[in-house]
């Protein structure tokens, strides 16, 4: 038992011993094991718990702005013994991982930021709408917990998508520099890019079409698709890659030109039926020509269905037929 006990002490640590040995002393410096630290250095007191009058001592150099390393355990204990902190229950901790506040800004969070200030600006409604280029590579910025970014100068030609953005910034040594970045920022319309070619008339289902947000210039000349095309058919041939203008879609045609279709006449209180051929296609509720095959007349009529195109009057005409007449009651 008494084996069992002290090592369950050790396992604790030396201030676990002490306290043992003299309930009434006061608790040991306790070593951390993880440490956030705001300034270029590190001090006993931000590794230490109760470092008492050392705890303001610098003793190492911080990583990084946004960065994180570790320290062995026995460095920590060995600086803090050489300024009198000569017993420090490390409390089973071989390192402590120290981080230094603050967030490293890498090139697509200066873009962001940089579509963040031509919105604020104006003349655009949403940065996720603006697509930004840099005329070169940036270097990652490394800012302070409490520094962002903040445009001091800010030059955009809409028309152009010209862009040059001066901001200021609080750079590793608390000093305020400025950075300067110029390039270009294009509005966008998200859009349905094809993903293979589709034939005129075919069908678009969900998997041939990538959304991808598109320059706005690209749509001058006809408005985009709406995102969800599926559905719809190719009024004519789509190549792959291609975005969807509104133009490039159509209803699906359920009636093919000269096709054998039933024609149907309602007027009231009766409804006939006949044999017709379609002069053109058409996708359901559309107006389309139909020869009625047994009086080699034309009529205009609604495509109802597949094979099936509604002529309706309002009065009654008498059409004859020997093949397919149906009178009946009107619905």
């Amino acid at each position: 038992m008494r084996v069992a006990v002290i090592a369950a002490l050790l396992a604790f640590g030396p201030g676990a011993v002490a306290r043992a040995a003299d309930p009434a002393a006061p608790p040991l410096p306790t070593l951390k094991r993880a440490a956030v630290v705001s300034a270029d250095i590190v001090r006993i007191g931000d590794l230490i718990d109760g470092a008492g009058p050392a705890a303001g001592i610098a003793i190492f150099r911080a990583p990084d702005i946004g960065e994180t390393g570790s320290v062995p355990a026995y460095q920590v204990l060995a600086a803090a013994r050489a300024y009198g902190l000569e017993r420090v229950d490390s409390q089973g901790t071989n390192e402590v991982a120290v981080t230094r506040a603050g967030r490293v800004l890498v090139a697509k969070d200066i873009e962001a930021a940089i579509a963040r200030t031509l919105v604020a600006r104006g003349g655009v409604a949403d940065a996720h709408d603006l697509a930004v280029t840099l005329d070169r590579e940036p270097s990652p910025l490394r800012l302070e917990t409490a520094g962002d970014l903040r445009a001091l100068y800010t030059y955009y030609n809409a028309r152009s998508g010209r862009f040059d953005i001066t901001f200021e910034l609080t750079d590793e040594a608390a000093h305020r520099v400025s950075q300067r970045y110029s390039g270009y920022a294009v509005e966008t319309l998200p859009v349905a890019v094809t993903l293979r070619p589709l034939a005129r008339g075919e069908i678009v289902k969900a998997a041939d079409v990538t959304i991808e947000h598109r320059s706005k210039a690209e749509f001058r000349e006809g408005a985009p698709a709406a995102t969800d095309v599926a559905g719809l058919a190719a009024r004519r041939p789509v190549r792959a890659g291609q975005p969807l203008r509104a133009s490039d879609l159509m209803r699906p045609e359920i009636v093919q030109r000269n096709e054998t279709v039933t024609l149907v006449y309602e007027v009231p209180g009766i409804v006939l039926t006949v044999r017709g051929k379609a002069v053109e296609p058409g996708a359901e509720g559309d107006v389309i020509s139909v020869i009625n095959t047994q009086s080699n007349r034309t009529v205009q009529g609604t495509v109802a269905g597949p094979a099936r195109v509604v002529v309706r009057s309002g009065a009654p005409r008498i059409v004859t037929s020997d093949a397919g007449l149906a009178p009946a009651p009107a619905p």
